[in-house]
């Protein structure tokens, strides 16, 4: 049976204030319909990985939603299924998301994805995806990750190399975007080139037989991860105008314009590089 989501003691006040996208109401839409939109790179993950029926594992930044479903499907009947998340309206919409969809034996928590609280050596997997990326000092979510496995068992990120987003032909609106984006992005710590690193990352946290995968999908016209990039300044709306970055004026005819761009058949986008990586924590 789905558990209630349940915080765990020593939850950092400021644990979802570090998310670099912040939270709202956009935001938690975007990572909705990304859940739908990465789905099938998480399914390529997870089979490179094996999990089988009664096995343990953990969705570290679920967000709404994460990879639940498709956890589940691999380690049911008889395994767990945790999904963890530090913003509680997120959760809780984990946790309801499970009860529709059926899913057995999914616990959801309340907690900080770099001290969660819970017992090492607890899963055969411990997972995130664009999480890295979204909060300063992410090795301490790496080493998190690396305690929460059990010797023997993976440890498995996806992360976005955002440095090598394509729009062709080029147009000024997107290249614009694109350097707000970066600019307010970093401003609480967060890397968009993360992807490159976690390799490295897992190593130094001690980490054996790491893997890697790129993956550079060229969307087609009606794909929403086309315009991700705009999607995400459209996220820190706020953030953009306290730093003076552009004005109310601006983003909207920038948004409409590189809307307007990647949505014609003519155009190739690409949202970024996506890593996939996974290791074994050694037995």
């Amino acid at each position: 049976m789905t558990e209630a989501p349940r915080s765990v003691a020593g939850v950092a006040e400021d644990a979802s204030a570090v998310y670099s996208l912040g939270s709202s109401e956009g935001e938690t839409t975007r990572l909705r319909r990304q859940a739908d939109e990465l789905a099938g790179d998480s399914q390529v993950l997870l089979d490179r990985i094996g999990l089988q029926p009664g096995h343990s594992a953990i969705d570290l930044g679920c967000g709404p939603r994460g990879i639940l479903d498709l956890l589940a499907e691999r380690v049911l009947p008889g395994g767990q299924v945790f999904g963890l998340d530090a913003d509680p309206v997120h959760t809780a919409m984990a946790a309801d998301f499970a009860r529709r969809s059926g899913l057995d034996r999914v616990q959801i928590v309340t907690a900080d994805a770099r001290r969660t609280g819970l017992p090492s050596g607890s899963f055969d997997l411990a997972f995130s995806r664009t999480l890295l990326i979204n909060i300063p000092q992410p090795a301490e979510v790496v080493a998190e990750m690396v305690r929460l496995a059990r010797p023997g068992g993976w440890v498995a990120a996806m992360e976005y190399d955002l440095e090598y987003a394509l729009c062709y032909p080029p147009h000024p609106a997107f290249d614009r975007i694109c350097g707000i984006f970066t600019a307010a992005f970093r401003r609480n710590g967060a890397d968009p080139q993360i992807g490159r690193k976690v390799p490295e990352m897992f190593r130094e946290a001690g980490l054996a037989d790491i893997e890697v995968e790129a993956r550079a999908p060229i969307y087609p016209a009606a794909h929403r991860r086309r315009t991700v990039r705009a999607d995400l300044v459209r996220s820190m709306r706020q953030r953009v105008l306290d730093m003076g970055l552009a004005g109310e004026t601006e983003l909207d005819e920038l948004d409409a314009a590189a809307r307007a761009h990647l949505c014609d058949p003519a155009t190739l986008a690409m949202s970024g590089l996506l890593f996939l990586t996974w290791a074994r924590k050694p037995g």
